[in-house]
């Protein structure tokens, strides 16, 4: 059985407040009143308080732009050679720094084994899982794959991943690298389902590192997976490339879906790994919205506690799609109360609509 034993996380230099990414946006839009307040509104009850981004823009003068044209109506808008260009200059190094903070005082690199990256906001051949591999100096020898493209859950998929191979390969010491540069794909396009994505994403990077649950170190054991895909929400949340860069659809009907079929989903995966929901002492929901976690609190019947640790996520990072879980997870670990046995139980979720979950014990 494989356990996590070390959990880090990096962000981008740039902070910035989400009334100032509001401001950005209402200019970008160029729309009239009415639908300024109704943006106001929804920035107003993000739940977001700051996030950060690989890019000044969103808070600086418009002389001192790097990403966008300095024009007052953004144009020529960037395009996805620009916004894949970026992603090749930022992703690697802000992955870097979660990484060897990863390893700091845990493991040396040369131990590593395998390495497995995740992204859905940038992707090329060579990609980041290599660059990552030459900028760390590991072993050429390091088995290296990448998960692309699959949203806000693939963290819980490349942990089954790291899992997998730890269960079959028991010495193996498996580094999973989840980065995200959400914004570099924020569009100026209004209408409903698109305004979400400047409205919630942020950029991060979050590392783990998995090794069999015999190596001497306390951590995480990985105890079950379980994945649902709800069909009736394969059009409410979709992610597709555009030539202006990675294009998001989110639907308002999202946190419904997810009030109607997550209680469901996490009974049936509390039932495969043996549990009942009262022994789950901490939940480590991947903080999609404020309404979404509403929605979740509801169909749970949880405390307003149990969600606090995805709520200050939100509020301090936004929604950073797959590392968003990882710094969930930190947070839990290091800030909660919790001896041998402590069971956490995880979930994020993304286009599909797609719902991975995970329970995690603490050993």
């Amino acid at each position: 059985m494989a356990k996590i034993i070390s959990i880090s996380t990096a962000v981008p230099p740039y902070q910035h407040r989400q009334n100032d990414i509001r401001d950005f946006m209402l200019k970008a839009y160029g729309v009239d009143e009415p639908r300024q307040r109704v943006l106001r509104h929804l920035y107003r009850h993000s739940g977001i308080d700051t996030r950060y981004s690989v890019i000044p823009d969103y808070t600086a003068p418009m002389d001192e732009w790097t990403f966008f044209p300095r024009s007052e109506n953004l144009e020529p808008f960037p395009m996805m050679e620009s916004r894949m260009a970026a992603f090749h200059t930022y992703a690697c190094p802000l992955s870097l720094q979660a990484a060897e903070k990863c390893l700091e005082g845990h493991l040396p690199k040369g131990e590593i084994t395998h390495l497995i990256t995740v992204s859905c906001t940038g992707m090329s051949a060579p990609g980041l899982e290599l660059m990552l591999m030459q900028a760390m100096g590991l072993n050429n020898t390091v088995e290296h794959s990448a998960i692309n493209f699959m949203g806000c859950y693939a963290a819980v998929h490349g942990l089954k991943q790291a899992a997998a191979i730890v269960g079959a390969q028991p010495d193996a010491k498996v580094l999973v690298v989840c980065t995200e540069l959400c914004t570099l794909h924020f569009q100026k396009n209004y209408h409903e389902d698109a305004i979400t994505a400047p409205l919630l994403f942020a950029d991060g990077s979050a590392a783990v590192l998995i090794t069999d649950n015999a190596y001497p170190a306390p951590g995480l054991q990985l105890d079950s997976f379980y994945a649902e895909v709800c069909w009736s929400g394969s059009h409410a949340m979709t992610w597709e490339l555009g030539a202006a860069g990675f294009l998001m659809s989110l639907s308002g009907y999202v946190p419904e879906l997810i009030r109607q079929d997550f209680n469901p989903m996490v009974q049936r995966a509390l039932q495969k790994a043996g549990y009942q929901q009262q022994a789950v002492q901490h939940w480590c929901i991947h903080p999609g919205g404020a309404r979404i976690l509403d929605a979740i609190g509801s169909c749970l019947s949880l405390q307003e506690n149990d969600l606090a640790p995805s709520r200050n996520i939100l509020k301090t990072y936004g929604n950073m799609s797959s590392a968003t879980l990882l710094f969930v997870l930190k947070e839990i670990w290091e800030t909660k109360s919790q001896g041998p046995g402590t069971t956490i139980f995880g979930a994020a979720f993304g286009p599909g609509l797609t719902m991975e979950s995970l329970l995690m014990k603490v050993v």
